[in-house]
């Protein structure tokens, strides 16, 4: 079996669950014949038809609004955003209908819609081309939001997100689309939406990340491991709904915690997870919860973009500042 990487881990899984759920339709921007700019759908239409794997206009809101009105009569849209930093277009379908419509109809109809988008920076994008907006949908009752770091995470939380009764947004980190590959047997077998990863486990302090940013964080913990330093690290994965059991109960045996993001500081999901910190386990913890991320600005582009990413050298200068705490 070949190794493949996060991008063609996400063809796998569409490819099965077309093949195995005749209910199964993709659609978005450029997915059909040419198969999308990051070539996540190459190769399906052609697999598939035309009435399975099919281009739409370029308008997000359109996007949108035909996933919602498929999935509501029971057809299971899976629509791509060419870009994160375009599905704003889409959020008043997303927000208004989508994540209502099961609670409006009292449970009559619900929206098992999966909306993917390349997300995050590191590909020296234009502008609106590099957010990572996970917190701003994760805010939203009613959505699931799910960001993969690795290809089996990727095959099995989108086989997951596709069997949800329920929309869900599915970030893709685009800086590491083909970082790493992984043996990712096409068995069709879905990860839970509701559990974090733990990638390594440790005793001095825990470390939180998703998405791109945990190549970045097991880094660091690596580094500091050749000084002495045991680091539990936590791969949320699910952003919401958020498994803060496992980081509590991480947190209980550590003490210490750092959360590690790229987006923006202010209102973001690391936020959250450091508010639910000091609510649940303020007596466990021996120092003040870090938070890692981007600046409260756009993405700067192209040169600037580096130092707008946290680096593995300010995530190990978070991790002594926390460490050092008396």
């Amino acid at each position: 079996m070949t190794a493949i990487t996060l991008i063609e881990a996400v063809t796998q899984a569409l490819a099965y669950s077309l093949e195995h759920d005749p209910d199964v339709v993709i659609f978005g921007e450029d997915v059909g014949g040419n198969g999308g700019v990051f070539r996540a759908t190459a190769g399906l239409q052609q697999r598939f038809g035309e009435n399975r794997v099919f281009d739409t206009p370029l308008s997000e809101n359109l996007i949108a609004g035909l996933s919602v009105g498929l999935s509501s009569q029971g057809i299971k849209a899976v629509a791509e955003i060419q870009f994160s930093g375009f599905i704003h277009a889409a959020m008043d379908q997303l927000f208004s209908h989508a994540s209502r419509l099961r609670n409006r109809t009292r449970g009559r109809l619900s929206c098992p819609l999966v909306i993917r988008a390349p997300s995050g920076g590191g590909i020296h994008a234009p502008e609106h081309h590099s957010e990572s907006l996970e917190a701003l949908f994760a805010h939203m009752p009613g959505l699931k939001v799910v960001v993969p770091s690795l290809p089996q995470q990727a095959y099995g939380l989108l086989l997951a997100a596709i069997r949800d009764p329920d929309p869900v947004i599915f970030f893709e980190p685009t800086r590491v689309y083909r970082k790493v590959k992984q043996i990712v047997p096409n068995d069709g077998k879905a990860l839970p939406l509701e559990t974090c990863f733990i990638h390594r486990t440790g005793t001095d302090i825990t470390l939180v990340s998703w998405g791109a940013m945990m190549y970045e964080t097991l880094q660091a913990a690596d580094l500091l491991a050749q000084n002495g330093v045991s680091a539990e690290v936590i791969d949320l994965a699910t952003i919401k709904p958020l498994d803060i059991n496992t980081i509590l109960e991480s947190v209980e045996k550590t003490g210490r915690c750092v959360i590690i993001q790229e987006s923006t500081l202010t209102c973001s999901v690391a936020s959250e997870i450091a508010a639910q910190l000091a609510e649940y386990s303020l007596t466990s913890l021996t120092a003040p919860v870090k938070r890692v991320s981007g600046y409260d600005t756009v993405m700067p582009l192209y040169r600037l973009e580096d130092n707008y990413i946290p680096s593995v050298e300010k995530i190990i200068s978070a991790i002594e500042e926390v460490m050092e705490y008396a």
